[in-house]
Order: C-alpha cells, then structure tokens, then sequence
C-alpha cells in the first residue's frame, strides 16, 4: 500500500493508532514521574534541589531536540525518525528502571529525553502525511487525547504504582509498549519521501539548542534561585540574544532549521500564540491542582489521581468531538466555546477552600478539562491546516518549541505569582489576627485547654501561638492559589478574542477526489514562495 492510497481512504486509522500510542507513552511516563519525587529523594539520599534534575534534564533535553526533528523527518523519513525515536525513549526508560542514584537516574532521563522530545513532532507530520484534509480534524482530535489526557492520567498511575508497587515499575512499564509501538510501526507506517538535497543547518543548530537550553533552564531554576539572581539574569541574557541572533540567521538561510518565515502566515501564527497561550492554562492545572489536593485537603498521590479521573475522561471524550466538529464548522466556533468553558472552569476554581467538597472540585476540573478538550485540537490544526505539506514538519517543530517554552514559563510564572501571594496573605491575616478580638479569644481558649494537657502556662501558650499560625499559613497559601488560578485564567481570556481570526477551513469534495499528502520534496505550488501557504 503507498501513501497516496492510505490517504484516500479509511486505512490511516491502524498507523494513527500507532503514533498516538509513542506519544501518549512519552507524555504520560513524564506526568507520573512527579508523585515519585519524595520516595526517590529518600531511596537516593538527596535534596529537593538535586532531585529537581530528574524532571529538569528530561524537559531541557526534549525542548532542545525539537528543532532538529523537521530537518531529521525530511533527510531520513518520519518512519524512520519516529522509529529511532521510539527506540531511544524505550532505551531510556530501561536505563531509569536500573538506575542505582541520582546521577544515573539524571543521565538515563537524558537519553530518555532525546526520544521523548522528538515523539510529538514527528507524529504529527505523520498525521498530516496519512490523513485526508477533509479528515484531520477527526484524526487530530484522536491524536490529541494523548496531550491532553496523558498528563491528567499520570498523577493516578504514578501515584498508584509508588503506593502499591516499586518505583523502578513507573519505567519498565514503558518497555513493552516501546518495542510493541516499534514493531506496530515498521509494520504499518509509511515511509515519507526523502528529501536528499535537504541539508542541516548548524548554525541554526547551535544557536537554538543554546537558546533553548539557557531559556527552559532560566525558567525552571529561576524560582529556586531567584529572578534577581546572577545565574538567572545571566542565563536570560545568553538565551536573549543567542535567540536574537538565531532568528537573524534563519531568515537568511535557504534551509533553516526552523522555517520563522511561516509566521508570515497570519492564521498560523494566531494558532502557534493561542495554543501557546492554551498551554499554560493547561499545564498551570496540572502543576496546580495536585498541589492543593496533597499539600491542603492532604489527599495521597493516588487519591488525587483518582479525584482527577474524571476530568481525564471529559478530556478524552472532548477531543474527538472537537475534530468531528471542526471537519463541520471549522476552527472559530468550537475554540471559542471550549477556550470559554476553560476560562469558566478556571474562574470557578477561585472558590477554593479546605472544606470544598469532593463533588464541587470534581465539577470545576471536569468543566475546565472538557472544555481544554475541545479548543485544543482546532486551535492547532486551523494553522497547521494553512501550512504545505511539503513544510508539515518543520512547522510541527516551530509549533512544539513554542508551546514546550510557553509551558515552561506557565509553570514558573505562576508559581512565581502563588508565593507572592502567599505572602501577601499571610502579612495581611496576621495583622488582623493580632487586632481581632475574636482570634485573641480562641487563641486564649485554645492556650486555656492545652494548659490541662502540656506542662506549664508558657508551654501551652507557645504551642496554641504555633497552631493559630499554621492556620494562618494554611489559609494564606489556599487564597495565594485562588489568585493564581485567576492569573491562569486571564492566559486562557487572552486566547478567545484570538480564536475569531481562526479561519474555516476550504470545504473539499470527499475522499475520492481529496488531494493526497505530497512529499517532503515536492515544490510549492505556483505564485507560492517556498515556506509560505497560499493563504499566508
């Protein structure tokens, strides 16, 4: 079967199977490797600080192989990339499962960052390379719910498999997947074809992989060691106008590794910043939630998971029904609606509070989730839809590095704005603890019982002081998180008024006289400058 006859008809399902199983995997081993953390600081005898690298070194790594991914899937063929990639991601996952400390556990993430990070790009220049236009959405919408939904799932497999088995498990779990998708792939994907004349850009090479590196690093660190810092000003300063002079030489390359000229594309532009924008709302839930489930309600890794499955679900259910919807009316309307319901459900999450009900927390998550569901497949597949196939690749590339960098940020911005205002409140309550006649009276209450049971007036004085404070520190951090869930809704309102320049996509006739995916090497059509649409 070649590619022209799998994209004409119902045969891509088997091979879409197939990415959406690498890149799930990848997604979902690296959200489940969180709720670990604690027990390998133990079973290693490391600080938080050390242990960080774990997570740390698999998103520099991964957000730093991205760019070379278009140039790879163009030279040697997406079915051989994704292979390799599938290949050193399982690699690493056994190296993690046999790591004996911290440094080895640090370099086998590497590895296993190399294949993770070029698994999402790749499959979606796949995707594009073995689906109908007519047929994307669907696809995509399919596709998507291992984006979507592997980071809700892998807090409850983490979480689940460090209570009730070992750790090294989280990784060898990996295995059988890794070599079944191997073999799944080479049996049922289509090579693309090669484009021999296509030649590596390294300065382009060099300049983004530092960029990149010294941004995600700054991001990632930048809490830690602080925004004022040396190392962090410095490290933003390199990664400034090593990006500066990074794009000055892209756009003077005729093969650059990163094709800056498709933001002349209007719609794809408006896609890569709103889904930008889409990723931190996305990814500052993740980060959020769990946070306030263990460290506040003192729920268990595995008993949030569970609260969080619901949630999952309404993603998973959503992003099919997003491409049926976006094959029908396109992109506007369905990322409007799922871009409103995300803002309404972030709002909602403002009413945050120790004694919030199960019931409450599960609405407001499900109500976000399904909403990130349906805006997040057409967001991205309106711009990727303007962009010629011959340039699928490296515009799957430009679209991941940013939306790699623009989780980044999320996650250090928004923990940025939860310690600010977790201090702000804890200055402002204990100034009304200490002028309230109602809070003197239960800490004398509360010094009056302790009396009976610790030694000493002194004694119980000091230990009711010590119980009013945690209190206080307790309801200081529930509003600092109420506040930035309105931070991160404000990331999401910011991509509505976005979503209305989205356009609908160009109606074709059916399958049977669909246009099928051209190769890496075919040239633009007519009137058409290399790397431009003919929308753009």
């Amino acid at each position: 079967m070649n590619q022209q006859s799998a994209a004409g008809n119902n045969s891509f399902w088997l091979p879409l199977m197939v990415v959406v199983l690498g890149a799930f995997a990848a997604i979902l081993n690296n959200s489940s490797i969180n709720v670990a953390l604690p027990k390998l600081m133990t079973i290693f005898g490391v600080a938080s600080d050390e242990i960080q690298w774990v997570l740390t070194s698999y998103m520099l790594v991964s957000g730093v192989v991205i760019p070379v991914t278009g140039y790879l899937g163009d030279r040697f063929g997406t079915k051989k990339v994704y292979l390799l990639s599938s290949l050193v991601f399982t690699l690493g996952s056994l190296l993690c499962s046999f790591a004996w400390n911290n440094t080895s556990m640090i370099f086998a993430r590497v590895i296993q960052g190399l294949g993770g990070g070029m698994i999402m790009p790749i499959s979606m220049a796949i995707v594009y390379r073995i689906v109908p236009r007519h047929r994307i959405g669907l696809a995509l919408g399919v596709w998507g719910m291992a984006a979507v939904c592997a980071p809700a799932i892998g807090p409850t497999l983490g979480g689940y498999i460090v209570d009730h088995f070992n750790w090294r498990l989280l990784f060898t779990i990996n295995i059988p997947v890794g070599i079944a998708g191997i073999i799944l792939g080479y049996l049922l994907l289509v090579e693309s074809p090669l484009n021999k004349g296509s030649k590596l850009d390294l300065w382009g090479l060099i300049l983004s992989t530092t960029g990149c590196f010294t941004l995600l690093l700054a991001l990632s660190q930048g809490n830690r060691e602080g925004w004022t810092s040396y190392y962090i000003v410095s490290l933003l300063l390199i990664s400034f106008f090593t990006l500066l002079l990074f794009v000055l030489v892209e756009l003077g390359q005729e093969q650059p590794l990163l094709n800056l000229r498709l933001f002349k594309n209007h719609v794809f532009s408006i896609s890569v910043f709103a889904g930008s924008m889409t990723s931190i709302g996305l990814f500052g839930g993740v980060f959020l939630i769990p946070l306030f489930t263990q460290n506040l309600m003192l729920l268990t890794p595995y008993q949030t998971g569970i609260l969080l499955i619901p949630s999952a679900l309404a993603s998973a259910l959503m992003m099919p029904v997003s491409g049926f919807l976006f094959d029908r009316f396109g992109a506007k309307a369905v990322a409007v609606i799922g871009l409103g319901l995300t803002a309404w459900g972030t709002w909602e999450l403002r009413k945050l509070s120790v004694e919030i009900s199960y019931a409450s927390l599960i609405y407001y998550t499900t109500l976000r989730a399904a909403g990130m569901g349906l805006a997040t497949m057409p967001i991205a597949t309106a711009g990727m839809n303007t962009v010629p196939l011959n340039e699928i690749a490296r515009a799957s590339s430009l679209s991941n590095v940013f939306r790699q960098v623009a989780a980044s940020f999320g996650i250090a911005i928004l923990t940025a704005v939860m310690q600010n205002r977790q201090v702000f409140h804890y200055a402002r309550f204990s100034e009304v603890v200490t002028v309230n006649s109602n809070a003197a009276t239960w800490l004398s209450q509360l010094q009056g019982y302790l009396s009976n049971t610790i030694a000493g007036a002194a004694g119980a004085k000091g230990a009711a002081t010590s119980i009013l404070a945690g209190f206080v520190a307790r309801e200081s951090q529930v509003q600092a998180m109420c506040d930035t869930f309105i931070v991160s809704m404000l990331f999401i309102v910011v991509a509505i008024p976005l979503a209305f320049f989205l356009d609908k996509p160009k109606k074709e006739p059916g399958p049977a006289s669909a246009q099928p995916p051209v190769s890496a090497t075919a040239p633009p059509a007519p009137g058409v400058k290399p790397g431009e649409s003919p929308s753009g």
